[in-house]
């Protein structure tokens, strides 16, 4: 054979084989050196102000949840009971689930949770989880009641033997997924405060026993090296959850969720886990968010992040006093859940 039809051989062998070969999916490189952004969390800002706007969990800078909405929470918990597939009480075969909704980060966390429920001695046995959050679906795409975000979630549900009437209680943990350019604070967390809001009421509308959301903000993401809502916005969100839930306080008819007042609208709302920290600064309680707690994108949690998350959301639940009258077991009560269940 001629030596250039030699070289076009070789040549021809060495494209083939790029083909063959896989190539590795593009990664990000965490930005590690950003430790801290030097905002104060929301639970521990209280009075004073970020950019204007007071801290706290819950109005007045306080952080703990006013009387009576804390009142109103605790007798739709204790209304939580093990329902079947129509919705009807059924202590013997009935189930109580709790639906987490969210993006891809909400996801991670949820099925890490669910893997730590597993094992979890103080989980009463009606209780059903059900991962509903999903890769890609962040709060643009979840506020849309005709996105197909909802009928996957259903698809889930039957999946598991469970309908849309046994859903009783949500975990929302939810983001945006790019913020536009100019669009600075507050306006950037009142507009996810609106798409929450949609949220809330599109779960209601399609789980008609739903009573209780518990909504929780992003974790920590200086590191983050993507337009997946980085810092700011990741701080930012926890006043759209903040606001939401204040909306709710205040009376506002779109949140109803008392059917005494008219037409329920939404779940009772309160926070869940607040899970932002300023990376390596230590919050009073220990929480910390180091760069091993994330993906290479900064972004995502790793899996010690997702189990971070998951035990927050775990201990959270086995102590709210508006989770332990349906999510403990009656045999595994101690004296520290007792109060919470003398009516139940």
């Amino acid at each position: 054979m001629p030596k250039s039809n030699k070289l076009l051989l070789l040549l021809l062998i060495l494209s083939l084989l790029t083909l063959a070969i896989p190539h590795p999916t593009p990664t990000f490189a965490a930005d590690c050196g950003q430790t801290s952004v030097g905002f104060v969390p929301l639970n521990e800002l209280g009075t004073s102000t970020y950019q204007g706007f007071p801290g706290g969990l819950y109005p007045n800078g306080s952080n703990q949840m006013p009387t009576a909405h804390a009142q109103a929470g605790l007798a739709l918990a204790q209304a939580v009971q093990p329902l079947n597939g129509s919705g009807q009480v059924d202590e013997g075969n009935g189930r109580i689930v709790l639906l987490s909704l969210g993006m891809s980060n909400t996801a991670q966390e949820f099925t890490a949770y669910m893997s730590l429920a597993q094992t979890d001695p103080l989980l009463a046995p009606d209780v059903t989880i059900v991962n509903g959050a999903q890769s890609g679906k962040s709060a643009e795409l979840a506020s849309d009641p005709n996105d197909e975000f909802w009928t996957i979630i259903e698809q889930r549900l039957a999946s598991s033997g469970l309908t849309p009437q046994q859903v009783q209680v949500i975990w929302l943990k939810e983001a945006r997924a790019s913020v536009a350019p100019g669009e600075v604070f507050p306006t950037d967390a009142q507009i996810l405060q609106d798409q929450l809001r949609s949220i809330v009421q599109i779960a209601q509308s399609r789980y008609p026993n739903l009573k209780i959301a518990y909504l929780s903000s992003r974790i920590y993401a200086g590191y983050a090296d993507t337009a997946l809502s980085p810092e700011p916005e990741a701080y930012q969100s926890g006043f759209a959850v903040k606001w939401l839930i204040e909306e709710q306080i205040d009376g506002a008819p779109a949140l109803n969720f008392d059917p005494n007042q008219g037409s329920v609208l939404a779940p009772w709302l309160t926070w869940g886990p607040y899970l932002w920290a300023d990376g390596l600064e230590a919050r009073s309680d220990g929480l910390t968010w180091l760069c091993s707690d994330f993906k290479a994108d900064g972004t995502h949690p790793s899996e010690d992040g997702a189990f971070k998350v998951a035990a927050l959301l775990q201990n959270f639940l086995q102590t709210e006093v508006t989770a332990v009258p349906w999510y403990v077991s009656l045999d595994t009560l101690t004296f520290h859940h007792y109060l919470p269940l003398v009516n139940r």
